[in-house]
């Protein structure tokens, strides 16, 4: 036990000997006692008595020193990239400042040249700098043949080989391998990446096509069963206009901006049409009906008679009808176009071809707005009020519905009355069809509707003038009844025979009214100068050709402005830019191509 003390503090310190020194002796290794034990003096070999194992495996290790280590690691580095498939990643600091968009150009040529970057390019491209194992080359661009994709049932090797030739790849750009192929210039590789994403964006688009029209088709079916379900036993329907398609904007509101004009910025459309709309005396005015999820709009055309544009005649927005005003709208039981729009200071009378879809879409926007549903009311004696316009103005008009002959409706007035008289028309049951079932023409013969167009871009439909019974089934075309047989009309292919033998009908009488009169002295003249008409001038020399291009690729435009072609393909070509996209025509398109996809013939 040793004591010490302190001066400072006069305080006692102890401290225990008992294995002191092995607890604070030296290390020493095994090569330093045979060093030791290996010297000729006795004393020096008496000092170290240890006995020392022969075998090196069993005695105390030399510790590791920081060079064995360091050098440990840099062999288990070295171990693991020789594993691996090193890939170089050389980084260039294109400025100082650290901001984007600062480029200095000689510090770029430096490191560029420092990094050895041209030489390495140069080595790579004057082998093949592309190589790809046959396996994943022909998964990745299967796609651009119907003969690979979705699978080939040939060899790898033959596979690739397809889709090299398919894109009319030289053959001294690209090398088969055993297991690999190897293609020399990146170009080659950037046409069959490019042709790719073509190839999948024409599918997606295609997909996208459909689905819109299933979308649309399904959703337009759905307004047609809920427009028939409005007048379902209530209303007798027209036959051409219960499978119709539903439009919506039957102006083409998007190309007629003076229209526009009355709505809102961004106001939607729901319905557009051309209506009748009749005053307090009966008189048929032409007004533009507008609906949309704020309001009713009925424009008009007056001249203007003020200002600089006086005497012109310009759109004038007549009446605007809110929600909150409209009480509810009146039609009739027969077939026609009539209704009434019922409003707190007065109503409209209005007739329209497609009321059907007007209504459905009113009651929808109705309901929204107000939160109730909108009042329908079905009569064939309607009473409505009319504008009060100067002394004695005002009151109330009636509205009668008789039954009658025919699809047209014919209107005959008598004082404050119009009465309006109408064919019978589908039953009150009638819905539409489904998509599957199509419409019948009388005893099974089917029936195709009319493929005329409409003045306001909607579909026309006809209006037969026989009488009807009822339907077969329901939403199928009646038959007539007391109808001529069709062999009075003259067949097709007998216009070159005489008049008495083209009549092959019952009715065969004389036919001469059908000739011309004689033209007098004026016709006599005309046939003169007809026969002395000097020969016709000779025809212009013929335009040479113009220069034409071969297809080596298939091309898809992606504008409006460029055309799309496949391979092979021949067109004319109108314009070469030095930018490398060429103005054609094909297919009486004109549009811009890119230059290096075709070859001038």
């Amino acid at each position: 036990m040793f004591i010490f003390w302190t001066s400072s503090s006069s305080s006692q310190v102890s401290y225990d000997i008992n294995g002191f020194c092995e607890r604070n002796r030296d290390v020493l290794f095994p090569d330093l006692i045979e060093l030791m034990q290996s010297s000729e003096h006795n004393f020096i070999r008496s000092l170290f008595p240890e006995v020392l194992n022969s075998d090196k495996g069993g005695g105390k290790g030399r510790p590791t020193t920081a060079s064995t280590k360091i050098k440990k690691q840099a062999n288990d580095l070295v171990n693991t990239l020789m594993k691996c498939t090193p890939h170089y990643i050389r980084c260039i600091k294109p400025n100082e400042t650290k901001r984007p968009k600062d480029w200095e150009e000689s510090r770029v040529k430096h490191q560029v040249e420092y990094l050895g970057l041209r030489e390495n390019i140069r080595v790579r491209r004057a082998g093949f700098a592309y190589r790809r194992v046959f396996n994943k080359f022909l998964q990745r661009y299967a796609i651009l043949t119907l003969e690979t994709w979705p699978c080939w049932r040939g060899s790898e090797q033959q596979g690739v080989l397809h889709l090299l030739q398919s894109v009319n790849m030289d053959h001294d750009q690209y090398q088969m391998g055993r297991s690999k192929i190897f293609v020399k210039n990146p170009e080659s590789l950037f046409l069959l990446e490019e042709m790719r994403e073509r190839k999948f964006d024409t599918y997606s688009r295609t997909i996208q096509k459909a689905w819109r029209k299933y979308i649309a088709r399904r959703k337009y079916e759905q307004m047609r069963e809920e427009a028939s379900d409005i007048l379902y036993n209530s209303k007798e329907r027209r036959r051409n206009s219960i499978n119709r398609n539903f439009v919506g904007d039957y102006l083409g509101l998007e190309h007629r901006p003076e229209l526009r004009q009355f709505l809102a910025k961004r106001e939607r459309v729901d319905f557009a049409d051309s209506v009748n709309k009749y005053d307090r005396r009966f008189k048929s005015i032409r007004r533009d009906l507008i609906l949309t999820p704020r309001a009713i709009y009925l424009i008009g055309l007056e001249k203007v008679k003020k200002g600089p544009e006086k005497g012109q005649i310009k759109e004038v927005l007549k009446r605007k009808l809110e929600f909150t005003s409209i009480n509810g709208v009146s039609l009739s039981t027969r077939q026609d176009d009539f209704f009434i729009l019922h409003e707190a200071q007065y109503d409209s009378l209005l007739e329209s071809m497609f009321k059907t879809e007007f209504l459905s879409l009113l009651c929808k926007r109705y309901e929204e707005n107000i939160k109730r549903k909108l009042t329908l009311a079905f009569n064939d004696r309607l009473e409505f009020k009319v504008k009060k316009e100067g002394w004695g103005g005002g009151g109330s008009r009636m509205l009668l519905f008789q039954r009658g002959q025919g699809d047209e409706a014919q209107c005959k007035l008598g004082g404050k009355t119009l009465t309006v008289t109408v064919g019978d028309g589908l039953p009150k049951i009638s819905k539409p069809s489904r998509r599957s079932a199509p419409q019948s023409h009388g005893g099974g013969v089917r029936y195709e509707q009319p493929k005329i167009g409409h003045a306001n871009g909607a579909a026309q439909h006809a209006r037969g003038s026989a009488s009807r019974g009822q339907p077969e089934v329901a939403y199928s075309m009646p038959q007539k009844h007391g109808r001529p047989p069709s062999a009075v009309l003259p067949k097709l292919g007998n216009h070159n025979k005489a008049p008495s033998q083209r009549a092959q009908g019952p009715r065969q009488g004389n036919l001469d009214f059908l000739n011309v009169p004689d033209q007098g002295m004026s016709g006599a003249q005309r046939k003169k100068s007809i026969g002395q008409r000097p020969p016709p001038a000779p025809k212009a020399r013929q335009q040479p050709a113009a220069p034409q291009c071969r297809a080596l690729y298939q091309y898809v435009g992606q504008d409006a402005d460029e055309i799309s072609f496949n391979v092979n393909d021949v067109f004319n070509l109108v314009k070469e830019d030095p930018s490398g996209w060429w103005t054609g025509r094909i297919h009486g398109h004109e549009g811009l191509f890119p230059g290096n996809y075709v070859e001038k013939v």
